[in-house]
Formats: structure tokens, C-alpha cells, sequence
């Protein structure tokens, strides 16, 4: 079989959260992170690493709990971001009855990048009205490719009031410093917006929208194992892949470059190791 393991390998597995399959949240604190986590059970023989480094450890021991089969129809170097980006998307719209049989939603998307296409995938395959929400009109067409159905650009109060209470639902990707009031109009009377991203500075919440209007504004990160396992095979099912560009190790500057600036493509980056390897394009530790 063809395995994985997402954004977490560890947990208390012995909490309520853990019990209910939502080990993210794991009540005491015992997550070890996939990323920047200290090893829970130590080393394999030769590789001195203390630190979990995800995809660019040398070697690192799971929990049996924390691995997750890959669909045979889904391609090791896409699998990743979808046990990623893909779950961050699938986890919030679960929680809130967007993957319920027979439910049709309106849903919002702020942010056009990695994890915002793939929401935009996953929510048209759930059979949702779908409207890709960005500052810059230029994601328009690029929203429109993967499959929303309408364009807002925020930045442009004619496109924010033809489309006041449209959703019912917000998911917000962006994690740049921004108003989260200015999108509470978007929402119908009982919406609710998703933050995902992890602004560094504190928001200002207009407070108004969200008492006459009983709308709400909630958290999500990441997701369990087994919603993992879910996504995994509800992407399979509806062949819902990221875009992925693979890149050398050499290349890692100007991935980060990138990203720091609009990643106007919605895609993720993936380093071919082997390749990297081959053409002695990285200096190992």
C-alpha cells in the first residue's frame, strides 16, 4: 500500500477530542507535529536528527494511528498537499454540514492561492454554489478555471455589494494582515466565516454585522485522521488534485519568492528529492 502522514503523528489519543477523531485538537497538548516537533520515539539507527522535519527528514517513526492509505489513483507527489491544504479545506466544511448528503450551500473563498483552489475544487465536487473572493481582480479567470462560479474582488465596492448576503459560509485563507469585518456582508443572516490563516496581528471586529445579523465567526485547523482518510478518498473519487509544480532543491529561494508575493497560480511546490540528488543540486547536513 501506499501510505501517508499529514500535519500531526502524534497524540494523547486518550482525550475526548482524540476519541471523536479530532486529534488536532488533542486536550493535552500531546500533539508531535509532522514539522518542528521534538521525536517521540527516538531514532533510527544512524540518523542523528532530534527535530521532526516532515518530507525533509532523513527518517522518522509514526504512530500506526497517524497513517493514512493513499489511494492507489493519487500520485505520491499530489498526495501531500492534499493531506494538507486538502484536509485545512475539507476539516472546516465537514464541521459545517458542507459534505451532509444532500446539502447545497453557498460558499465563499477568500484567498486564491494553494489552500483557496483547493477549496474551490472540493466544495464544486460537493455540488455548492461556489464564490472565489480576492483583492485582486486579476485571480478572476483562474478562480473562475477551477471551477467558482462567482468572482468577488474585494477591493472593489461595486463587486462587495452586487454580492451582499450571498453566502452562507466563508472560508478565509488569507494569513496577511486584513479586516475581517470587511467580508461579514457577504454573509447571509446565520453565516458563519472560517479562519484559516494565522494573521500576526489582532483583528478589529465590527461588531453590528454579527448581532443583527446572528452571524458568527469560527476557527479550523487542520483536520483528524479520520476526515483524513475521508478527503483522501472523496479526492479520489471526483479526481480532485492540486497543481503542483515539481522544483530541485537549488530552487527553494525562488520558491520562497513566490510565495511571498501573490502566487498567482494557486499551485504547490514539490522537491524531487531523487532528483535533487542526482543532480547534486542540495548539500545534505
Amino acid at each position: 500500500d501506499k501510505v501517508g502522514v499529514g500535519c500531526i503523528i502524534d497524540s494523547c489519543l486518550d482525550c475526548d477530542y482524540c476519541k471523536d477523531g479530532d486529534e488536532q485538537y488533542c486536550a493535552k497538548g500531546g500533539n508531535t507535529h509532522t514539522y518542528n516537533s521534538f521525536k517521540t520515539y527516538g531514532h533510527v539507527g544512524g540518523n542523528p536528527e532530534t527535530q521532526n522535519f516532515g518530507g525533509y527528514s532523513g527518517s522518522n517513526t509514526v504512530h500506526e494511528h497517524f497513517i493514512v492509505k493513499i489511494p492507489e489513483s493519487i500520485p505520491l507527489e499530489k498526495a501531500g498537499p492534499l493531506m494538507c491544504a486538502g484536509i485545512t479545506m475539507y476539516d472546516p466544511l465537514r464541521h459545517w454540514g458542507a459534505t451532509k448528503e444532500g446539502s447545497k450551500m453557498s460558499i465563499g473563498i477568500i484567498g486564491i492561492g494553494g489552500l483557496g483552489t483547493m477549496g474551490i475544487k472540493i466544495s464544486k465536487a460537493l455540488g455548492h454554489k461556489i464564490y472565489a473572493i480576492s483583492t485582486s481582480a486579476n485571480k478572476a479567470e483562474m478562480a473562475k478555471e477551477k471551477g467558482a462560479d462567482e468572482f468577488v474582488c474585494s477591493t472593489d465596492p461595486a463587486s462587495m455589494a452586487q454580492h451582499a448576503s450571498s453566502c452562507d459560509l466563508i472560508i478565509n485563507t488569507v494569513s496577511s494582515a486584513h479586516e475581517v469585518s470587511t467580508y461579514l456582508g457577504l454573509l447571509k443572516t446565520n453565516g458563519t466565516i472560517v479562519q484559516l490563516g494565522l494573521v500576526p496581528e489582532p483583528h478589529k471586529l465590527v461588531q453590528l454585522p454579527l448581532i443583527f445579523g446572528r452571524k458568527k465567526v469560527a476557527g479550523s485547523v487542520i483536520g483528524g485522521i479520520k476526515p483524513t482518510e475521508e478527503c483522501l478518498e472523496f479526492c479520489a473519487k471526483h479526481n480532485i488534485l492540486p497543481d503542483v509544480q515539481h522544483v530541485e532543491a537549488n530552487q527553494i529561494d525562488w520558491v520562497w519568492e513566490q510565495l511571498l508575493t501573490t502566487n498567482k497560480d494557486g499551485i504547490r511546490y514539490v522537491i524531487d528529492v531523487e532528483k535533487s540528488k542526482a543532480n547534486k543540486s542540495f548539500v545534505p547536513a
